[in-house]
C-alpha cells in the first residue's frame, strides 16, 4: 500500500504544532484555527514567516514595561495575523529568530 503526501496537511499541522508549543496557547486547537492555518497554506506564506512570528509575538509579550498591566492567554491563532504580515514585509535573519527561540527556551516560554 503507497503512502499518499499530502503539502497542504503537512504545513497546517506544522503550523498548528508551532502555535501549540508556545506558552499561553491552548492546549489544543480550534476550527477556526485550523481554517486560518489553511488559509495560509492558501496564501503561500512560509512556514519560517509564521514561525517568525509566533517567535517575535512572544518575545515582545516578555519583554514589556516594568508595571505594565498582565496580559492574558493567547486564545487564537488570530492573534498572531498582524505580525505575519508585519513579518512578510521584512527580511529577518534566521540565525536572529534561531536566537530568540533559544531566549525563549531558557525563560520557559516554549511548551
Amino acid at each position: 500500500m503507497k503512502l499518499s503526501i499530502n503539502p497542504r496537511s503537512d504545513y497546517v499541522e506544522r503550523v498548528l504544532k508551532l502555535y501549540l508549543g508556545l506558552a499561553l496557547t491552548p492546549a489544543r486547537v480550534s476550527r477556526l484555527d485550523r481554517q486560518l492555518a489553511e488559509n495560509f497554506y492558501d496564501e503561500m506564506i512560509e512556514l519560517e514567516q509564521i514561525e517568525a512570528a509566533l517567535i517575535l509575538v512572544s518575545v515582545r509579550r516578555l519583554i514589556r514595561a516594568p508595571g505594565a498591566p498582565d496580559l492574558g492567554p493567547i486564545r487564537s491563532l488570530h492573534y498572531f495575523v498582524p505580525v505575519i504580515e508585519e513579518v512578510r514585509g521584512l527580511a529577518i535573519s534566521p540565525d536572529y529568530i534561531a536566537y530568540l527561540r533559544r531566549r525563549l527556551d531558557k525563560v520557559k516560554w516554549l511548551k
